[in-house]
């Protein structure tokens, strides 16, 4: 009779973690690094976000008229347009990289057209634009572009 009783609570307790198994009563609880937005930006952080970007459309439709802004992506190119203008497509045909904007805009699939069917992926899996691999501006030419962006800030035009 013991021995009933013995694989009566073996299979009882087997049963028991099973269910709590599947049930995941005990799984770990997933961890972020930062909680999310509990309904996101305030009604004026909003509006500031439209005004500033409506600014922004703008000085791009200016320089793309100047020729100074010309995008590779479908996408609106602020690093680039805070800077007075950068040729992405320029800079694709010539292999000497891009801006980190237009580099991660590439990578999402955002490309223009007439970029896009010449993107592919070498066998490493690295994005290339006719046979080159698309790398990001050299370390001497973002100081360069970082420079000249602070020239057209506010907090650049009051250090002359």
């Amino acid at each position: 009779m013991r021995s009933i009783w013995k694989t009566v609570v073996v299979l009882g307790l087997l049963s028991l973690g099973y269910v709590l198994g599947t049930t995941g009563a005990f799984a770990p609880k997933s961890l972020g690094a930062q909680a999310p937005a509990e309904g996101g930006p305030s009604a004026e952080s909003l509006t500031k976000l439209k005004e500033a970007f409506a600014a922004i459309k703008s000085a791009a439709e200016t320089l793309e008229q100047e020729n100074l802004y010309v995008p590779a992506t479908t996408s609106l190119n602020v690093f680039s347009v805070m800077a007075g203008g950068i040729n992405a497509v320029r800079d694709l045909e010539d292999g000497r990289g891009v801006d980190p904007e237009t580099f991660a805009a590439l990578y999402a699939g955002e490309a223009k057209p007439e970029i896009k069917e010449h993107l592919d992926h070498d066998d490493q899996g690295r994005l290339t634009y006719k046979g080159k691999v698309v790398r990001i501006f050299s370390k001497q030419r973002m100081k360069s572009i970082i420079q000249e962006r602070t020239r057209y800030s506010a907090g650049g035009a009051a250090k002359k």
